[in-house]
């Protein structure tokens, strides 16, 4: 009895059907970002044939459930699977994502370290835990589990994002159902076949296909808790969907991060770390730094800073070993950085580096540095998610964070400079989840990662991510009185 994937198919379709209709063994094309060609397939599932994977996760939950000890042994197995695996994952990952290899090969390494996270700190995190209420009973909160989790992941971080929502719900004692951007299924799917050997049939099963299969998947009536990385009009549909049910939503619907630099702040000292916190994975990073406000005084040595470093980058396939920067992952993404560009462009802005796709096959954009941005401009005001970075100048602090915060988004922001303690009281009013003091866009695994505003709903990471997939059952007891002279 093993995890499972479901709905292996043989070849591509020979008779044309109508439009949405889908017939069993159907694949789709998966492209290579960095030349735009196919060069790989997976199954196209429909959506009908979810009723009986989530049946089937139901039935492997009530064993699964019922033996922590077994779901430690089994997600430690799981990290040590991945480990060694590796050597095809990351390969496999860059193909069809894009990023460079080393950074496919960190986040294999980032799934295995949250398996082995949740498998450690679990079972200290579920033990009951009295209630002193001064009452005359003994009362104790209990965790159970919610049922069939399903996850559903998009294409920047597709393996390390998983591993975020099943590594969680499965040492909780759920069990999930797994569905991949369709850009970016076939490294899931290989990481489903390595865990197979670890995890019991039914665990975790891999579901891949076009729309409407996650807008089904998330409405499923079988389904306990939704947990989504995406889109705002995506998880908004989510959240409808998954509403008749009464089913637990974890939304993390992206961000448009700032970065205030201060006055003193040493602008050669901090520029390598400002750069690769804003281009890190083409810049399709949720908490990537996506605005820079500077200080008019520094205004034209961060934008040069920045922009000798854009020109410097190599961009290229990212198998290739001396590639830093890989391609926009997909045709639909690559459009609108090309467009977002081109509106700031032809409302005055200036391409201090860049400004345009590159002159070669697949989905190339330079990095591009822009200045003299005008401030409504929708390369800052929306979240562009790839490799344009707008710098912006201010003349008093109040003002910079003022525009940092005038933003639907909520999910990080950064400051920057020498005197820290005052640094951090900037961060401080950064109106975000997480805020970081001369760096950007780190993370631990032990510590809690949310939004405000229109940057999601709950929480992921640490103890917060385990309990997001618990829910509290409380039981009371009489306290036991000795009788007059007892021991």
């Amino acid at each position: 009895m093993r995890a499972r994937q479901s709905g292996r198919a043989p070849g591509l379709p020979a008779a044309p059907r109508s439009p949405g209709e889908r017939s069993p063994g159907e694949v789709f094309a998966v492209l290579d970002p960095a030349t735009g060609e196919v060069f790989g397939e997976a199954v196209d599932q429909r959506p009908d044939e979810l009723d009986a994977v989530i049946r089937g996760a139901g039935e492997a939950w009530r064993h699964w459930r019922a033996d922590p000890d077994a779901r430690t042994a089994a997600l430690f197995a799981a990290a040590d699977a991945v480990e060694a695996a590796a050597a095809d994952l990351a390969p496999l990952l860059t193909r069809e994502q894009g990023k460079p290899l080393a950074e496919s090969h960190h986040e294999v390494a980032r799934t295995a370290a949250r398996l082995r996270f949740f498998a450690e700190s679990a079972p200290q995190s579920l033990q009951p835990q009295p209630i002193e209420d001064g009452r005359p009973v003994r009362s104790e909160i209990h965790w159970r589990s919610l049922g069939p989790v399903a996850a559903i992941v998009p294409w920047n971080f597709p393996l390390q994002l998983a591993s975020a929502k099943f590594a969680p719900a499965l040492a909780a004692g759920n069990t999930v159902v797994l569905k991949p951007s369709p850009h970016t299924p076939l490294a899931t799917r290989l990481l489903g076949s390595v865990l197979s050997a670890v995890l019991p049939e039914g665990v975790l099963t891999i579901v891949t296909g076009r729309e409407p299969l996650g807008a089904r998947l998330a409405a499923h009536p079988g389904i306990r808790h939704v947990t989504f990385t995406g889109s705002v009009p995506t998880g908004r549909a989510v959240a409808r969907g998954a509403a008749d049910s009464l089913a637990r939503v974890t939304l993390e619907l992206g961000g448009n991060d700032a970065a205030v630099l201060l006055d003193d702040v040493e602008v050669e000292e901090v520029a390598d770390r400002l750069f690769w916190s804003a281009f890190r994975n083409c810049g399709q990073v949720c908490m990537a730094v996506k605005r820079v406000y500077a200080p008019a005084r520094l205004y034209s040595d961060v934008v040069e800073a920045l922009a000798q470093r854009a020109k410097a980058t190599v961009v290229g396939a990212g198998l290739d070993p001396g590639t830093q920067l890989g391609p926009v992952n997909n045709a639909t993404q690559l459009a609108r950085v090309e467009d977002c560009t081109s509106r700031a462009l032809a409302d005055g802005a200036r391409a201090a580096a860049g400004g345009h796709r590159l002159d070669r096959p697949g989905y190339f954009f330079a990095p591009t540095v822009l200045a003299d941005v005008p401030a409504d401009s929708p390369v800052v005001t929306e979240e562009q998610f790839g490799p344009v970075l707008p710098v912006l100048p201010y003349r008093d602090l109040d003002e910079a964070l003022d525009a940092a915060n005038n933003t639907g988004f909520g999910l990080g922001g950064s400051a920057w400079g020498t005197d820290l303690d005052r640094a951090e009281e900037a961060a401080g009013r950064l109106e975000c989840g997480t805020a970081w003091i001369n760096h950007h866009a780190e993370l631990s695994l032990a510590q809690p990662f949310a939004g405000t505003k229109d940057s999601g709903v709950g929480v992921a990471g640490g103890p917060w991510g385990l309990h997001g997939n618990l829910r509290p059952f409380v039981v009371h007891r009489p306290r036991e009185e000795r009788p007059e002279g007892g021991r």
